[in-house]
This record gives structure tokens, C-alpha cells and sequence, in this order.
């Protein structure tokens, strides 16, 4: 038995530390030393979701399910699907960025006059996961952020890549696939946040 629960902490660690690995595909973490606050735009444009090949066909398919089994949840659902982006995701992004700098070292949200500073945070893929009471599947997200000048867009001060951020509720209580999504940009964010801390010094 301590085998096996010393076995399952470690898949537990190596997961973990998987999943915080950070790609930078421009510039340097240094290129941040001395920002304060960021202004934040979110972008799900050609959005990857698995077992489809785009975010068009996805909805087709869930509304039609659910169309069969109760007229009109389709369309409540698609409706859910988009107003969960600035509903559930982005709070939980600047919420849990945010308390990661208890004294306000660094700050970020959405129209942010005061920021000079913008981060795009450009979801490349989403798995919303489920929770079926026996089983479930933590939701995961992949990322992108791209830092510029308010006024210079195209000139990419620093941009990161960020692989299978994962999304889940204490103690499995996570049956809305809204809820375990945003938790997964609670989670990119920390782990964002914790690498700017560390490293743009």
C-alpha cells in the first residue's frame, strides 16, 4: 500500500510539473523587469477542441445532442458556451493573477486605462473535461501570451507558450464544465504569475 501511494505522488508530481512547463517563443522574461500592470484582451480565435476539427463543428454536435433530448437547451447551451469566456474565465484569470501580489507589486485587468502594458491571452486549446459523479476528466487548457506596448501591437515585447494547464473542483465537486474550465485559467495564471516573479528580475 505505501508503495502504491508513494507511486501515485509522484505521477502526481511529474504531472504537475508537466504541466507548468512555459515555451518562450519571443523575447525574454527579463524584457518584463519593472511592469507594474497590464491591461488584458483574451482571444479564442481558431480555438483546438479535441476529437473536432473546430470549435463550429463541436457546438454543432453538443446543441444537436441536446436538442434531441430537450428542445432548445442546444441553444442555451452554445449561449453558455460564450458568455462563460467573460462570465467565468477571464474573472478567475485576473482573480487568481491578481492575488498571487498580495501588496500590488504587479496588477492586471480588463480595460485597464492606467496599464501601458497589454497581455493577450490567446487560448490555442480547450478540453472541457467531465465529472459523471463515478468518473471524470479534469478540463485543460493550452495558451499563449503575448505581451506588447498599448499603442505597438505588432511589436512583441515577450511571448510564452503554455501546455495542458488543468482545471478542477476541491474534492471532485466539479460537475459544470464552466466551473472546471475557469479553473484551469486559474491555474494558467498562477503559473504565469509565479514564473514573472521569479523570473523577470
Amino acid at each position: 500500500m505505501k508503495k502504491i501511494t508513494t507511486f501515485i505522488l509522484m505521477t502526481l508530481c511529474v504531472s504537475f510539473m508537466y504541466a507548468q512547463k512555459a515555451k518562450v517563443k519571443e523575447g525574454d522574461w527579463k524584457n518584463l523587469k519593472g511592469i507594474a500592470k497590464y491591461n488584458l484582451v483574451f482571444d479564442y480565435s481558431n480555438l483546438e477542441i479535441p476529437k473536432y476539427d473546430n470549435e463550429e463543428e463541436f457546438l454543432k454536435d453538443k446543441m444537436q445532442k441536446r436538442e434531441e433530448k430537450n428542445p432548445g437547451s442546444g441553444e442555451e447551451f452554445k449561449k453558455s458556451w460564450f458568455a462563460d469566456r467573460a462570465d467565468r474565465y477571464e474573472p478567475k484569470f485576473i482573480e487568481s493573477f491578481n492575488k498571487r501580489f498580495k501588496k500590488g507589486e504587479i496588477k492586471v485587468g480588463k480595460d485597464y486605462d492606467e496599464a501601458e502594458y497589454t497581455i493577450k491571452v490567446h487560448t490555442t486549446f480547450m478540453y472541457a473535461g467531465y465529472n459523471v459523479g463515478v468518473m471524470r476528466q479534469n478540463s485543460k487548457i493550452n495558451a499563449t501570451l503575448y505581451v506588447y506596448k498599448n499603442d505597438a501591437p505588432d511589436n512583441i515585447l515577450f511571448a510564452v507558450d503554455y501546455k495542458k494547464a488543468e482545471g478542477y473542483g476541491a474534492m471532485g465537486n466539479d460537475y459544470n464544465s464552466g466551473y472546471r474550465i475557469a479553473e484551469a485559467y486559474a491555474k494558467l495564471a498562477k503559473t504565469f504569475a509565479a514564473h514573472l516573479r521569479k523570473k523577470a528580475k
